[in-house]
């Protein structure tokens, strides 16, 4: 059984490369049953055509779904289109919540753009951590900078359409030759050049997940009153609240409000944009309840499918009834 890491997916066609060549595989009907998604990124096992297992993850997100990832790189276009502080700040929270350590690279640094908005970036971010590079994918600016960020690691590459993505992995290996669209005038937003995940090598040391452009990340997956935890500079007074389920919107006794003045504005209101979604997910709970079957167990080390307890029920009530049936002939 040979091992290898997932690098493409086409239709109902795995493309994985082993370090040495790839391979087209397709996937075995039994692991199918298991019902769980194999994603770029992932590592498996394979033989005569066919994916036979998946090694665990180290990490995944599901938006958009790649795995084993040691970084993701949030682009953002200063101008062509607008910087967005929320959408910004919606990828940086998805990063927070899938615990991969985030980047903020800031492209199109060649156009004219407000002069107080470099500042505005360094006052927000830098004091919370995220390490920050500024680039011109058309002349060339940061891109060394931005390749040293790349180094020894496989980054996933998250932004909107039309912030340059593609034009950033081009810059550094024009050999590469990816799509790349224009933004709309009237919108603002760029067209969806990258149509697929994939995962290509910039050079010996470096990997991308090149990701189609995407926008519509929603918190609608997590609790209100864990969505603080996904801001650090938030996070830092839950715990001295007079409730311990404060959502720090108008509470008494909530530390959050009383100190919004060490709060950027854009990230309190990216903050109350996520937990308002978060709410229509503990709606959906409330009504529908959250009790699942897993699909699979593990047996000696490996996953198996596994039969539900209506099946399993099923076939019991089956057998007794041709046992009854025996008996019966028998008499």
């Amino acid at each position: 059984m040979a091992e290898g890491q997932i690098y493409k997916i086409h239709s109902d066609f795995y493309y994985i490369d082993n370090g040495v060549e790839t391979f087209e595989c397709k996937v075995r009907e039994v692991l199918k049953k298991r019902k769980e998604k194999i994603l770029v990124g992932d590592f498996v096992e394979f033989g005569d055509g066919y994916i036979e297992e998946i090694i665990p993850r180290k990490n995944f997100i599901s938006r958009p779904s790649v795995s084993n990832i040691d970084q993701i790189i949030i682009v953002s276009a200063l101008k062509e289109p607008d910087l967005n502080f929320k959408q910004l700040n919606r990828y940086i929270a998805l990063a927070k919540y899938y615990k991969i350590p985030a980047v903020l690279c800031f492209n199109k640094n060649d156009l004219k753009f407000d002069k107080n908005l470099k500042n505005r970036i360094h006052d927000i971010y830098e004091s919370l951590g995220y390490e920050i590079v500024y680039t011109s994918a058309t002349e060339h600016k940061g891109i060394k900078a931005f390749e040293k960020i790349l180094k020894d690691k496989t980054s996933v590459l998250c932004g909107n359409s039309g912030v340059g993505k593609s034009s950033l992995i081009n810059a550094i290996n024009p050999e590469l030759n990816l799509r790349t669209g224009l933004v709309s005038e009237k919108t603002q937003r760029g067209t969806h050049t990258t149509r697929h995940s994939e995962i290509i090598k910039i050079n010996e040391s470096s990997r991308i997940v090149d990701t189609p452009g995407f926008s519509n990340v929603k918190f609608d997956f997590i609790m209100p009153a864990d969505v603080d935890l996904l801001f650090d500079e938030i996070a830092q007074f839950r715990g001295e609240c007079k409730y311990a389920d404060c959502l720090h919107i108008h509470e008494d006794g909530c530390k959050v409000l009383e100190n919004l003045d060490k709060i950027d504005e854009s990230r309190y209101e990216s903050y109350l944009a996520f937990v308002e979604e978060a709410k229509e997910f503990k709606e959906k709970v409330k009504y529908e309840g959250r009790k699942t079957e897993h699909s699979k167990k593990i047996v000696h080390n490996r996953q198996i499918a596994k039969i539900s307890g209506k099946k399993r029920q099923s076939a019991r009530n089956t057998l007794k009834q041709k046992i009854v049936k025996e008996l019966d002939h028998e008499d």
